[in-house]
C-alpha cells in the first residue's frame, strides 16, 4: 500500500524488509533443525552400535561406514549442486537421510536388522547429508546481502545457530538414549530431516540463487570434469589454503575418534552412561555458541591468525588429556566448557574468509572441494580409535591422540604462510573461468581479511 503521492508507507517498508530477510531466516532455521538431528545421530548411533554389538571396534566401523561416503560425495558433488539447484539438493538430501535413519529402528523392531544393514544405511546417510549441508551453506552470502546483513555477522550467526542446535540436540539425545533407548533417538532424527526439507521447500521457493544454473553449458562428463577441476584449481592456489586444509583434515579425523568412540566408551565405563555424554556434548556446544557470538560481536577487532591459533590450542588437545587422567564428570565438564569457547571462534573466521574470497560462480565447487579435503581422514578416525581402544586401552589412546592434536594445532604459529590470514584479499585470479566479482555484504565488511579461501573445522 502507498500514500497518494506514490511513496511507500511504513507498513510497506516493514513488509519488504521482512520478505528480504525471510530466505536467510529459512536457511538458518532449516540448518538448525537438520543439525539438531545430526546431534541426535552423533549420540544415538554409537550407543545403538554399542548396545547391539557390545564392541567398540564395531562401533568404530559403523562410524567409518558413515564417514567414508561423506568424503566421496563432497569430492564430486560441487558441480551437481549448481546444476541441479541448491534448493532441490537440500530437500532431496534431507528426505533420503530421514528415510535411511528411520529404517534402522524399524528393522531392529522387526528383528531382521543385521550388522551389515546398519553399516549400509549409515553409509546412505553419509553419502546424502553433506550435499544438503553444502547447498545451504553456500546460499548464505547472497541471502545475507539480500537481507542487508553484514557478511561477518551472517557467518557468525550461521555458526552460532548451528552450535545452538548441537547443544540442544546433544542434551535431548543423552536423556532420550538413557530413558527411551537409542532407537527412539534415530526415529526423532529422521523426523528432523523431514521438517528441514519442508522448511526449505516452502521458504526458498523462487529465490534465484537457490535455483538451478540456467545460463551455462549443458552438464556433460567433459563439462563436469572441467567444473570439478576449476573448484580444485581455485582451492590449491594458496599455501595458506593448503595449510588450513591439511591442519583441519588431521584435526577432523582426531575429532571423529572422540565423538564416535572415545567419548561414548569413556562415558559408558567411567561416567555413568549416555546422560553424562549428552551433558558434556551439550555444554561444549553451548560454550561454542557463546564463542561464536562473542567473535561476531568483538572478534573482528583482533588479528585472525592469533585468535584462530588460540582457539584451536584451547579447544583441541585438553579434553583428551583430561579424560585420560580423570574418571569423574566435573573436570571434563570444565575442560569442555573452555574448549567450546575456543572452538567457537574457528568457524566464523574460516567461513568469512571463504565467503569473501570465493566468487559465487565457483562457490559450490570450491566449498565441496575444500570440504572433501578436510574430510579425508574422518572415515579413519572412528575406525582407528575403536581398534586402538581394544588393543592398547582407552587411557593410552586418549593420551596419544591428545598429543597428536596438540602438535597439529601448533601449525598457525610455526609456518609463515599462516600470516596470510591477516592479509587484505586479492582479486580472484583472472585465468580462472567464472571468477567474477567476489560476493560482499556491503561496506560494513571489515577491511583486514585473510588470504583466499578456507574450510570449516568440524567437531
Amino acid at each position: 500500500m502507498t500514500v497518494p503521492g506514490g511513496e511507500k508507507t511504513a507498513a510497506d517498508t516493514g513488509a519488504a524488509r521482512k520478505n528480504a530477510r525471510g530466505p536467510l531466516a529459512t536457511v538458518l532455521t532449516a540448518n538448525a533443525v537438520s543439525i539438531t538431528g545430526n546431534s541426535l545421530t552423533l549420540i544415538g548411533v554409537p550407543w545403538f552400535a554399542l548396545d547391539t554389538t557390545g564392541s567398540p571396534g564395531k562401533a568404530g566401523f559403523v562410524a567409518f561406514c558413515a564417514a567414508l561416503p561423506v568424503l566421496l560425495s563432497t569430492l564430486a558433488g560441487g558441480p551437481l549442486i549448481d546444476r541441479l539447484g541448491r534448493r532441490r539438493i537440500s530437500i532431496a538430501s534431507d528426505l533420503v537421510c530421514g528415510l535411511a535413519l528411520a529404517t534402522i529402528p524399524l528393522l531392529h523392531h522387526l528383528g531382521v536388522l543385521e550388522f551389515w544393514m546398519l553399516c549400509a544405511l549409515m553409509a546412505v546417510t553419509g553419502l546424502c547429508h553433506a550435499p544438503g549441508e553444502t547447498a545451504r551453506h553456500v546460499l548464505v552470502p547472497d541471502l545475507a546481502q539480500q537481507a542487508g546483513t553484514a557478511l561477518p555477522r551472517a557467518a557468525s550467526l550461521y555458526d552460532a545457530v548451528a552450535r545452538g542446535a548441537r547443544m540442544t540436540g546433544a542434551a535431548v539425545a543423552g536423556l532420550l538414549v538413557a530413558f527411551l533407548g537409542a532407537d527412539t533417538v534415530l526415529l526423532l532424527d529422521a523426523a528432523t530431516f523431514g521438517l528441514s526439507a519442508l522448511l526449505v521447500t516452502a521458504g526458498l521457493r523462487g529465490v534465484p540463487s537457490a535455483e538451478p544454473m540456467r545460463d551455462g553449458p549443458r552438464l556433460s562428463p567433459a563439462r563436469y570434469r572441467a567444473d570439478l577441476r576449476e573448484g580444485y584449481a581455485f582451492l590449491f592456489r594458496s599455501r595458506l589454503l593448503l595449510g588450513i586444509m591439511v591442519m583441519v583434515m588431521v584435526t577432523n579425523g582426531l575429532a571423529q575418534s572422540w565423538s564416535s568412540v572415545l567419548l561414548p566408551v569413556h562415558a559408558r565405563e567411567e561416567l555413568g552412561g549416555p546422560a553424562a555424554q549428552g551433558l558434556l556434548v551439550s555444554v561444549f556446544a553451548g560454550c561454542a555458541l557463546a564463542g561464536a557470538l562473542l567473535y561476531g560481536a568483538v572478534g573482528v577487532r583482533f588479528p585472525r591468525r592469533a585468535v584462530f591459533a588460540a582457539g584451536f590450542l584451547v579447544g583441541g588437545a585438553p579434553p583428551y588429556v583430561v579424560a585420560a587422567l580423570t574418571d569423574t564428570t566435573a573436570p571434563l565438564l570444565l575442560t569442555l566448557a573452555a574448549a567450546g569457547l575456543g572452538v567457537g571462534v574457528l568457524n566464523p573466521i574460516l567461513t568469512t574468509v571463504m565467503y569473501e574470497q570465493v566468487p559465487d560462480a565457483l562457490r559450490s565447487r570450491v566449498v565441496g572441494a575444500s570440504t572433501a579435503g578436510v574430510l579425508l581422514t574422518t572415515p579413519l578416525g572412528g575406525l582407528a580409535a575403536g581398534f586402538l581402544v581394544e588393543r592398547v586401552g582407552l587411557t593410552q589412546t586418549l593420551l596419544g591422540i591428545g598429543a597428536l592434536y596438540f602438535l597439529t594445532t601448533l601449525a598457525p604459529l610455526v609456518f609463515p604462510a599462516w600470516r596470510g590470514m591477516n592479509a587484505t584479499p586479492a582479486a580472484p585470479p583472472a585465468d580462472i573461468p567464472g571468477a567474477g566479482p567476489v560476493s560482499s555484504s556491503g561496506p560494513s565488511t571489515p577491511a583486514p581479511v585473510p588470504g583466499p579461501g578456507a574450510t570449516r573445522p568440524r567437531r
